[in-house]
């Protein structure tokens, strides 16, 4: 019963988070985890990811996406302060701002490269994650000093109801772990791992494993400046 009770507190919350953002920012996905399209199929079905299956059509990895493997996907917004903000910096190589830029214009090895760190071989689940978490290449391959890791963060923030509530979390791993240097406090900004919960996991398609990014993740960890 308890795990029952686990499973409806995990839905209740991703849907109170997901309405925070914006109706698009919400995976929209179903109570049943199985869904009877291919992995691509599913995203495009789903108006949420919209912008998704546009920068899995440049890149050209659709073939990929539906393959036997895990994809983290991002949802639209991530998507669009992505481009926004890869605008503005092409606005800065010009020296204009008002010109049409979309996912058209960025370069497709760009997307192409960048988009396998989200896709890992094989179906990992959650019951195949742990609290502790393990390291993996993506389909990218071996990427020098960076791995990336895909664990499940315990939260006990609402014992009241339940003992605690694992969310799915996927980490890009720079150099070593973070969380096992004795003094994280020492490490530079540029080395920091950078961790994003996801909203909604576990959605198995004929193909493969989606597990849906939280919303506020804009794509490839991207921190550039928006502009204005």
């Amino acid at each position: 019963m308890k795990n029952n009770i686990l499973v409806y507190l995990s839905l209740l919350l991703l849907a109170l988070t997901a309405c925070k953002k914006n109706d698009y920012k919400r995976d929209g996905g179903p109570s049943d985890p199985k869904v009877n399209l291919s992995t691509y199929d599913y995203l495009k079905s789903n108006r949420n990811f919209d912008s998704l299956v546009k920068v899995i059509d440049r890149a050209g990895l659709k073939e990929a996406v539906n393959g036997d493997v895990t994809f983290f996907a991002t949802t639209n917004y991530g998507i669009a302060e992505y481009v926004k903000a890869k605008k503005y910096q092409k606005s800065i190589e010009l020296g204009e701002e008002n010109f049409d830029f979309g996912i058209k214009d960025i370069p497709v090895k760009e997307l192409n490269d960048s988009l396998k760190t989200y896709l890992f071989a094989g179906k990992i689940n959650r019951d195949q994650m742990t609290v502790g978490g393990k390291l993996y290449n993506s389909l990218l391959g071996a990427v020098p000093n960076v791995q990336y890791m895909i664990k499940l963060r315990r939260s006990y923030d609402y014992t009241e109801i339940v003992n605690y509530v694992d969310y799915v979390t996927y980490t890009k791993v720079i150099g070593t772990r973070d969380d096992k240097e004795t003094d994280q406090s020492a490490i530079p900004d540029s080395e920091k791992d950078k961790a994003v919960d996801c909203q909604t996991s576990g959605i198995i398609t004929t193909t493969g494993i989606v597990h849906v990014l939280n919303g506020y993740h804009r794509l490839f960890f991207n921190a550039q400046s928006l502009g204005n």
